[in-house]
C-alpha cells in the first residue's frame, strides 16, 4: 500500500465515525468552474520540450455533509476536456492532443460563524482519472500511435464563502488548489517510446448556487 493510500485510509477512519453521528444535514451546490492548470513536465525525448495543459471551463456539482454547525465533508464531481500543447525545445508549439480528466475530491471543511455569510477553509484528497485521449495529427505525423496516462492520488486545499438568502438558499464562491500528476507514455504500437512526468496542479475557481436541507 502506498503512503498516499495509507493517508487516505487514515483520513476515512477519522472522519467516518463523525459522519455516522451527523445531525446537521446536507448542502448541495452547482458551480461553473474555471480549471487553470499550473502545469510542468519532464522533457520529451531529451528535446528540451515540455508539456503544457490548457485551461477548461465546466460544470461542477458538490454535496457536503454537515456533521456539526461548523464542520462539513464535501465531495465534488466534475469532468473536463483539456487540450495539451508543447513548449520550448525542438518540438515546441506542437498540438499534443486532448484528454478528459475526472478528479473526484473529498474535502474536510471548517465554516466560520453561524449567520448569513459563512466563509470556510478546507483540505482533503482527490483521485484523478485520465480517459478519452484524442491523438493529434502532429503526434501522429511523428509516428506516435497513442498516449496513455496513469491515474493519481493528490491533496487539495480550498477557501470559499456561502451567502445565504433565507434559511436554505445560498450563493457560493470557491477557490481550490488540487495536486494532480500523471505519467504520460508515448506509444508506438505496443512499445513505449518515452514516459513524461506531468504535474497538472490546477487552481479551480468556481461560482454557483446551492441549497441546504
Amino acid at each position: 500500500m502506498t503512503r498516499k493510500m495509507c493517508l487516505v485510509f487514515a483520513l476515512m477512519v477519522l472522519v467516518l465515525p463523525a459522519i455516522a453521528q451527523a445531525q446537521e444535514g446536507w448542502i448541495f451546490r452547482a458551480r461553473v468552474i474555471d480549471i487553470a492548470p499550473d502545469a510542468s513536465s519532464s522533457q520529451i525525448l531529451d528535446t528540451g520540450t515540455t508539456v503544457d495543459v490548457d485551461s477548461a471551463w465546466t460544470l461542477e456539482v458538490d454535496l457536503t455533509y454537515m456533521f456539526s454547525e461548523n464542520v462539513g465533508l464535501e465531495l465534488i464531481a466534475a469532468t473536463a476536456n483539456h487540450d495539451l500543447t508543447t513548449k520550448g525545445g525542438a518540438l515546441g508549439g506542437a498540438d499534443a492532443g486532448s484528454v478528459w480528466v475526472l478528479p473526484p475530491t473529498l474535502t474536510l471543511q471548517y465554516f466560520f460563524g453561524t449567520g448569513d455569510i459563512r466563509p470556510y477553509i478546507g483540505a482533503g484528497i482527490n483521485y484523478t482519472v485520465f480517459y478519452g485521449y484524442d491523438l493529434s495529427a502532429d503526434l501522429a505525423n511523428l509516428g506516435i500511435t497513442d498516449v496513455t496516462f496513469s491515474n493519481s492520488f493528490g491533496f487539495d486545499g480550498d477557501i470559499g464563502i456561502d451567502f445565504y438568502f433565507g434559511d436554505k438558499w445560498l450563493i457560493n464562491a470557491d477557490i481550490k488548489y488540487i495536486q494532480i500528476s500523471t505519467d504520460a507514455r508515448l506509444k508506438v504500437g505496443s512499445e513505449t517510446l518515452d514516459t513524461i512526468a506531468v504535474d497538472v496542479d490546477p487552481w479551480v475557481f468556481g461560482i454557483g448556487a446551492g441549497i441546504r436541507f
